[in-house]
């Protein structure tokens, strides 16, 4: 880590404080992690993955409950990839781990046009990997540094280009039902991220498969949210606070909200207050 002037030291300080606050508070209100589970820590080499895992070490430590971590990065083969850095780092940091060697790369050149978005077809092929590899090592979670910031962004992206209103869940059960996937960075800050991951001068491995692809619809969304928050500052704050407050009877999903028996229901509270109103007739 950077040596700090006592000043920057206080500010880094409450930095991680805030960090492990907020990543408590996600875990104890989506039950992320239990007693005895093995909890696989995704390591793409980025910001987010390493600060997620050393968060995580660090409330093991003080934890009520005991828990195992253990660190998992796939080499996807991308030419000029670092393929010592991660070894290196995990090994000086004791956290036990495995490089998982598959060559998406390969199939994602492959298959994807030259300047048309990789992203897609990579992150099925990652994820495919790896959950597979959770279900070798007996993993009983999967976390992944998804935060505050991603899961806005994801919602907007489905709203505008997917025609789907959702977003990314804290915690999610796998659609074969075989792993149950954690974010525990869910409420925090992308900034508060990038500054930690600055102080703490993680070795980050940049993602080059996709070259520049400024165009990016995540790209121009992340530009929209940003200039929002210049105008209102409180504004991602509050709109992350929505995640947590969906009302499906003013939406109109009809898979979500029983429309079509609410004549039922007026009918039946109907009758259950002239039934209260006999009643109280009675008793005078």
């Amino acid at each position: 880590m950077q040596d700090l002037l006592p000043k920057a030291r206080k500010e880094f300080n409450k930095l991680q404080k805030r960090l492990r606050r907020e990543m408590g508070q996600a875990i104890a209100d989506f039950n992320m992690i239990q007693e005895g589970d093995k909890v696989m820590v995704c390591l793409s080499g980025g910001k987010d993955s390493f600060t997620l895992l050393h968060i995580l070490m660090a409330l093991q430590k003080s934890a009520p409950i005991q828990f195992e971590l253990v660190a998992v990065n796939l080499d996807q083969k991308q030419p000029g990839f670092p393929e010592e850095v991660l070894p290196a780092y995990l090994e000086k940091v004791g956290v036990p781990f495995h490089i998982l060697e598959k060559d998406t790369y390969s199939i994602v050149k492959e298959k994807i046009t030259e300047g048309k978005t990789t992203c897609g077809l990579c992150s099925r092929l990652r994820r495919g990997n790896l959950y597979g590899f959770a279900e070798k090592i007996g993993a009983t979670k999967i976390a992944l540094g998804h935060h505050k910031d991603d899961m806005l962004e994801t919602l907007f992206l489905n709203l505008f280009f997917g025609g789907s209103l959702k977003s990314m869940p804290p915690k999610l059960l796998s659609d074969d039902k075989k792993n149950i996937v954690i974010r525990p960075l869910a409420y925090s800050r992308e900034k508060d991220i990038l500054a930690f991951a600055e102080q703490m001068d993680f070795p980050i491995i940049p993602c080059n498969l996709c070259g520049s692809q400024e165009n990016l619809q995540r790209q121009v969304i992340k530009g929209m949210l940003a200039d929002w928050e210049k105008q209102y500052p409180a504004r991602i704050e509050t709109m992350a606070n929505a995640l947590q407050k969906v009302a499906p009877s003013q939406l109109a999903d009809t898979s979500a909200f029983d429309f079509a028996g609410l004549e039922e229901e007026r009918a039946r509270a109907m009758a259950d207050r002239i039934q209260l109103v006999n009643a109280l007739a009675t008793e005078a």
